[in-house]
């Protein structure tokens, strides 16, 4: 996979067209009239420091309020945002219908949430054309584009058509699923080649990155190495960049003034920061915290579950039976154990302001984070940044980008309520010096994923993009075509050592098939009565088929990959390996049992050793 070099400050060197779904800000009503106020959501905060060290262009939708202002084009030009419009209509369409009613559920596998049919993917097709005209619009030669997210996999594929020789990174936010789980999108091939119109994608962690590479190879048949897709012509690089967050800047919000630390700190305090959205495991997070004390009535009283739901997407179907079903789990547990002097869990739904954040996360003895799927989630990073007391337990879910890095966590499967429990209680009666000692390893592994030192890495290695490394398999241009030619028919000698098996014949479904028609023949007959000419076939076939198919032309033969050899004026094969034969009939019986349990697999035996096959 891509090791990115060392950073950078390419943008420093290079315009970065940096392309979202959102633009980091957004234009709102104000006393004095329209003014810009910072959009939700973590992509934009983990881009905003991008933008912040200026040679950027963002292109986003700007919100519903600016369509109707005249002024909000200067407000957005002044800070370098280049604003897509969009009608209320197609925010529904392709944002709620498309983007989060289709791909959002599919993406992190809770595929029980998608609608029985969607009409709405005329209209995702739309804006993603829109979102690429608009960066072609404002694309000099040398810029690099940077689209992100799931809302814009087809804008690469538009752009590419548009500006042909672009530089055009793009990152997945979200977890890629699955080859099996991403093949039930109907639009599954459109999706793939639209990501694919990039020259490099990026994923949080390598199992993203694996499962795409399963998707591709099994939708689109497209030649993959590890991190190299050979598509339309093109190598599409892919690479693995987790994002972090900024230790130093959540240190000066901590210990920012006019902050006071929170009440509370008589109970022992379980905190849960999250969107309201069903993949982040709010109700399971929830059944747990009831399990705990159902299991262990002397807590009652002496602790407490902070739970924090910044409000999403509450235009979505889904979204509202999901606030319904918390609201009354949270109803039941208050009913069951709340008594006139406690209550077990304060449930706050509304946004917090960074600094507020910052204080809850000092406050917590035990910070959950337990998602059912997540990219990466900041919120577990955030709060190890926020310890710098060098206490505190985080409780994290498997299924979160996070728990690739994050090893000091208590790591919980969150759909397993009963190990979910015991791991809050294990957090909470956890000795003082475990605690300290998980919280400095989570602290020493953020170093290095900094929002600045990710876009760096990234960008570097787009830059590095274009060039194919040594097997990239590039294919060769007519230019070159035509002076190894040219070469060829000027030379004094010339010797051809030519490949068999998808040089000259298409590669078949078995190997017995692909034997050569009477074209080739007569070629190779022509080729071996050219003067000063030798022509050499090297092959892993058997020299037995060899024999038959090529034998009569007078060409020289080399089997099995030169194991044996046969001149072309010669009759005998020479051998230039020693066989011995007492190992093949172990290795034939293995070989032969696994080509019978794995789909498409086929064992072609020879007498220097075998071939596996899988088509």
């Amino acid at each position: 996979m891509i090791e990115p070099a060392s950073p950078s400050r390419v943008g420093d060197q290079r315009r970065v067209l940096l392309v979202a779904n959102r633009l980091a800000v957004t234009v709102q009503a104000g006393p004095d009239g329209s003014e810009l106020g910072p959009s939700p959501g973590g992509l934009a905060s983990g881009l905003t420091s991008v933008h912040s060290r200026g040679h950027t262009l963002w292109i986003g939708w700007p919100g519903g309020a600016a369509a109707a202002d005249p002024t909000a084009g200067a407000l957005l030009a002044a800070e370098r945002y280049v604003p897509v419009e969009l009608t209320a209509e197609e925010v529904n369409r392709y944002y709620d219908g498309y983007a989060n009613g289709v791909l959002w559920p599919v993406l992190h596998y809770l595929t029980n949430y998608l609608p029985l049919s969607n009409d709405d993917w005329d209209a995702y097709e739309a804006v993603n054309r829109r979102f690429a005209e608009a960066v072609a619009a404002v694309y000099r030669p040398g810029d690099l584009v940077w689209v992100h997210d799931y809302q814009l996999l087809r804008v690469p594929f538009h752009l590419r058509a548009m500006i042909p020789d672009a530089k055009i990174g793009f990152f997945l936010h979200v977890p890629f699923p699955a080859a099996d789980v991403f093949r039930i999108l109907p639009r599954r091939r459109e999706l793939l080649d639209g990501v694919l119109g990039a020259d490099l994608i990026g994923f949080h962690t390598s199992d993203y990155l694996r499962h795409f590479v399963g998707a591709v190879r099994q939708v689109l048949g497209d030649p993959v190495r590890v991190d190299e897709v050979d598509h339309a012509g093109r190598v599409v690089r892919l690479g693995v960049f987790p994002l972090g967050v900024d230790r130093d800047e959540w240190a000066e919000v901590e210990a920012a003034p006019g902050v006071p630390p929170l009440p509370g700190r008589g109970l022992t305090t379980l905190l849960a920061i999250d969107r309201l959205d069903y993949t982040k495991g709010m109700s399971h997070r929830l059944a747990a915290f009831e399990r705990l004390l159902e299991r262990h009535p002397e807590l009652s009283g002496r602790v407490r579950l902070l739970a924090v739901a910044a409000p999403s997407r509450d235009s979505v179907v889904a979204y509202q039976e999901h606030r319904t079903a918390v609201d009354q789990l949270i109803g039941r547990i208050q009913g069951r154990f709340a008594t006139p002097e406690w209550v077990p869990v304060h449930y706050m739904v509304r946004a917090f302001t960074r600094a507020e954040v910052a204080a809850l996360y000092r406050l917590a003895d035990v910070m959950l984070v337990t998602p059912l799927r997540d990219g990466m989630n900041l919120v577990a990073k955030e709060f190890v940044a926020c310890r710098s007391d060098g206490d505190g337990v985080l409780v994290l879910s498997e299924f979160a980008g996070a728990v690739a890095e994050l090893d000091g966590a208590l790591v919980v499967n969150p759909y397993d309520i009963e190990a979910t429990a015991a791991a809050y209680e294990r957090a909470i009666l956890m000795e003082p010096a475990e605690r300290r000692s998980r919280m400095a390893r989570l602290r020493n592994q953020l170093a290095g994923t900094s929002p600045n030192e990710w876009s760096e890495r990234f960008l570097r290695a787009l830059v590095g993009t274009g060039n194919p490394g040594p097997g990239a398999g590039q294919p060769e241009t007519p230019g070159q075509l035509a002076l190894a030619l040219e070469r060829a028919t000027t030379a004094g000698r010339l010797v051809l050592l030519l490949d068999y098996d998808g040089t000259l014949v298409e590669i078949q479904a078995s190997p017995e098939r692909a034997i050569p028609d009477s074209e080739l023949l007569d070629l190779l007959a022509k080729l071996v009565k050219r003067r000063r000419t030798e022509v050499h076939i090297v092959s892993g076939r058997s020299r037995g088929f060899l024999q038959r198919w090529l034998g009569s032309l007078g060409l020289h033969l080399h089997a099995e990959h030169g194991a044996f050899s046969r001149s072309a004026k010669g009759r005998e094969w020479e051998n230039h390996v020693t066989i011995d034969p007492a190992w093949q009939p172990e290795v034939r019986a293995l070989a032969t049992w696994f080509a019978r349990r794995t789909p498409g697999a086929a064992v072609e035996f020879k007498e220097s050793g075998l071939t596996w096959h899988w088509r």
